[in-house]
């Protein structure tokens, strides 16, 4: 940013130092009530760090400050993502429910830190800086379920992904199957898993997002190599609602679907 525009990011930072001179604690007293290293606490205040949910949440309370932080990270989450992300994430932010299928690789709102890295790092397309940026944004995006009301989260998942090594380390992976587990027990977020001997089906056309607001209302996405697409129009969205049933229909249930991932996890010790 140039002049006296701030970005998302300083605007927080900003508003932590303030905040916490106003109540005149250290940074070190500020990360011993929160839980966090003050090392933490000093790269937020100038603008180095994205702070977690959990941070800013302890933040707040620490500091009394009504919810401002919270308020404000969605702002950052926005702002870090990439912009042909941009207008999707916005969605994620105010969706009710969201219907993801993916055939590929897992759905970024389910990536730990590692998966996450190794994905948008494959094939050396990116320096590091970006790729370091890309695996920041994606992380804030989850931090929609972490909110007192997340949105109702129904996942499709083609078997292979399960089986798909994205890194050399089996640990990445197994990490990566953990983290599935711990979240299929969240009441929020159902995981289902489309077995690897149903063979042909309509999800092998390619992943799609379809996100429901509150009011009733559709909207939907649909990736490629070349670019992002954000879908309203009544007909492609009665099309991808068509194709979601035919795809959900083939998938597991959710206490099948969570005996297949804790059967594959060990496959990768």
């Amino acid at each position: 940013m140039t002049g006296s525009q701030l970005s998302a990011l300083e605007l927080l930072a900003g508003e932590l130092r303030r905040l916490r001179a106003e109540r005149g604690l250290s940074q070190e007293e500020l990360a011993q009530r929160i839980n966090y290293s003050g090392s933490l606490v000093g790269m937020v205040e100038i603008g180095r760090r994205t702070p977690s949910l959990d941070f800013v949440r302890r933040a707040d309370e620490a500091l009394d400050s009504g919810g401002l932080l919270g308020r404000i990270l969605p702002l950052v989450s926005l702002e870090t993502a990439p912009a042909w992300c941009r207008p999707w994430v916005a969605v994620e932010q105010e969706a009710a429910t969201l219907w993801w299928f993916e055939i590929s690789v897992l759905p970024g709102l389910l990536q730990t830190e590692a998966y996450a890295r190794a994905v948008l790092g494959g094939g050396g397309l990116h320096p590091s800086e970006q790729i370091e940026q890309r695996v920041s944004a994606r992380l804030q995006r989850q931090q929609i379920l972490d909110r007192a009301q997340p949105p109702q989260l129904v996942v499709v998942l083609d078997e292979g992904i399960l089986r798909r090594p994205v890194a050399d380390q089996f640990g990445v992976m197994r990490e990566q199957l953990d983290h599935l587990i711990s979240l299929a027990t969240r009441p929020h977020v159902h995981l289902h898993v489309v077995p690897a001997e149903v063979g042909v089906y309509p999800g092998l056309a390619g992943p799609f997002i379809l996100a429901g607001y509150a009011d009733g209302g559709w909207v939907a996405h649909l990736d490629s190599p070349l670019r992002a697409q954000v879908l309203d129009r009544a007909e492609e969205i009665a099309s991808l609602h068509r194709r979601w049933e035919s795809v959900r229909s083939e998938a597991l249930s959710r206490r099948q679907s969570l005996v297949l991932m804790q059967e594959v996890a060990k496959t990768w010790s």
